[in-house]
């Protein structure tokens, strides 16, 4: 009898817990919490963090989030033009030497329409070598 009554006491204990926390935890329209308590400080988002995007396309592109070009790959907002491990396409990744540049792996040491970094082009018939137009 003593057994019962400490263990419907506990459940109480813990029902009245779960109700007091669920009152004073609301959630907002971006889905994150927020206390109504102010001696609950909301922590600050992550800048580095990962938008997710939930394959919805639309929502990369309406917030622009790395870009102009952004596409929902792995849950992520990406742009397909400049991201080296999902360049032109998602998980198209460039190799250990090639940089992606316009949606497509170039070499940067030896594209002459990307000679040293994306979309330095050299002139008319010279050369690009390690990264510089026309070295001698």
């Amino acid at each position: 009898m003593k057994v019962m009554k400490i263990l419907i006491s506990l459940a109480i204990t813990m029902a009245f817990a779960i109700t007091i926390i669920t009152i004073t935890t609301t959630i907002d329209y971006t889905g994150t919490k927020k206390h109504q308590f102010p001696h609950c400080p909301q922590k600050p988002k992550n800048p580095r963090a990962a938008d997710h995007c939930h394959k919805d396309n639309e929502i990369c592109t309406t917030l622009e989030i790395g870009g102009t070009n952004t596409t929902c790959c792995n849950n992520k907002c990406i742009d397909l033009l400049y991201n080296d491990h999902n360049c032109g396409a998602c998980k198209k990744k460039c190799p250990f030497t090639e940089t992606c540049c316009r949606g497509e792996c170039v070499n940067l040491s030896f594209d002459k329409r990307h000679c040293g970094y994306c979309n330095n082009r050299c002139m008319t018939g010279g050369y690009c070598f390690y990264g510089m137009c026309d070295y001698a």
